[in-house]
């Protein structure tokens, strides 16, 4: 359960802050746990949060998982680093034992290829994986059905599945932590939103945010992190973004005859996912045929989805999946980048103080400490120390030069 300690008013105390984060779910804490935890920086950090309760925010309708099964080398790489971040939370967090301990309940994520087309992408996408150091097996139809035997796998050709590093982890937890460490060492979380967004007159830096409550704010850099309102919040200063919100359902369900063994996230190719939840519940992922931007406040249910396409691909390729339950259902947005599916990351090209970290398109859960981390150091040192990012810089969206990441769910 998230703690609401974070937010201590909804008025900054101050009227000039060094780095004004916009939203406060996983991306923004972690650009602010990791600004005030680098001994380099002493600045002041503003987080702005619309909703303290989160509720709606990708960060709370997530699936909670961790996968290295990306088509780009940079994309395998930020999740092996969040591998080891979750992996020792602990020393990650400075040793405090008040912070638990994580792990990575490693079920794999099980991509299953029905045609030779999609059966190649899975064998070029391994030889990636396998280059940055990840441990992704190909697997034909009868060598799954050996290990996983109550999949029905008559049209299936080819399979793909990582058991490293790879299934469930806490993400709540992380995302509480990082609140909590960040405010204890001076960030300022404040529930509130920003309505303005105002530039100096050379229209090149962000001089001032503007608030629902009346505040005008100086901010020395101004941090995207609003999710699936990433465009909104760029369209205040000026700036088009190709991110848009598009709706992602959940259920949640148990089985009258529950699997006997450990399910991986398995990706159907007819759009569906599910996995395990342990002790006879599992969850099941999907979203319409037509998939088009959705209103940013509609998370209403799309109640024939499930009846008409989730659970007859559920019961085809499980067939103990025929009999289940329905326990609890959902709707989240992804912050979806319609360009290329990957992160926008980094400063403006023009307005200079204006930093991007938006459009990650479902994998923006398990991006999060690489993102924060190199954000933060963006911001500290005018460059990415620990992981080269400028891949994702805005100028390709300036260019139309997308960098496609083609293993989306």
């Amino acid at each position: 359960m998230l703690t609401q300690t974070a937010f201590s008013s909804s008025k900054p105390k101050r009227r000039s802050y060094d780095v004004v984060i916009v939203g406060g779910a996983i991306m923004g804490a972690s650009v602010a746990w990791y600004l005030s935890n680098n001994a380099d920086f002493n600045g002041s950090v503003l987080v702005v949060e619309k909703d303290p309760t989160y509720q709606f925010t990708s960060t709370m309708t997530t699936t909670s998982c961790i996968r290295q099964q990306f088509s780009t080398e940079l994309n395998v790489r930020i999740s092996q680093y969040a591998a080891e971040v979750i992996n020792n939370f602990r020393e990650h967090m400075g040793g405090d034992k008040r912070v638990p301990d994580l792990s990575i309940q490693n079920f794999g994520y099980m991509y299953l290829a029905d045609n030779q087309g999609f059966a190649d992408v899975l064998r070029k996408n391994q030889q990636v994986q396998l280059a940055a150091g990840a441990h992704t097996q190909l697997l034909t139809a009868a060598e799954i059905k050996q290990q996983y035997p109550f999949y029905q796998l008559d049209d299936i050709v080819l399979g793909s599945i990582n058991l490293v590093n790879e299934g469930y982890f806490d993400s709540t937890a992380v995302f509480d932590w990082w609140r909590r460490k960040s405010c204890e060492q001076g960030v300022e979380y404040v529930a509130n939103q920003v309505v303005a967004i105002n530039c100096n007159k050379a229209g090149n830096r962000v001089a001032t945010i503007t608030l629902d409550s009346g505040e005008v704010i100086a901010c020395g850099q101004l941090v995207n992190a609003t999710g699936p309102r990433a465009d909104v919040t760029a369209k205040m200063a000026g700036i088009a973004l190709p991110v848009e919100p598009r709706k992602r359902y959940s259920w949640v369900f148990t089985a009258e005859q529950p699997l006997d063994q450990a399910l991986p996230l398995t990706i159907d190719p007819a759009g569906v996912h599910v996995r395990e939840s342990g002790h006879g519940t599992y969850q099941a992922g999907g979203h319409a045929l037509i998939d088009p931007a959705a209103d940013y406040d509609d998370f209403t249910m799309d109640n024939t989805l499930w009846e008409e396409h989730i659970w007859p691909v559920l019961a085809k390729r499980i067939p103990q999946f025929e009999a289940i339950r329905v326990t609890s259902e959902w709707t989240g947005h992804y912050a979806y980048n319609v360009l290329d599916h990957n992160a926008i990351l980094g400063p403006h090209t023009e307005v200079e103080n204006f930093i991007f970290l938006n459009g990650f398109s479902g994998h923006g859960l398990q991006q999060a400490p690489a993102m924060g981390r190199g954000i933060a150091e963006w911001i500290v040192y005018g460059e990415y120390r620990s992981m080269d990012l400028s891949a994702f810089g805005y100028g390709r969206i300036v260019d139309n030069l997308p960098l496609v990441e083609n293993a989306i769910i």
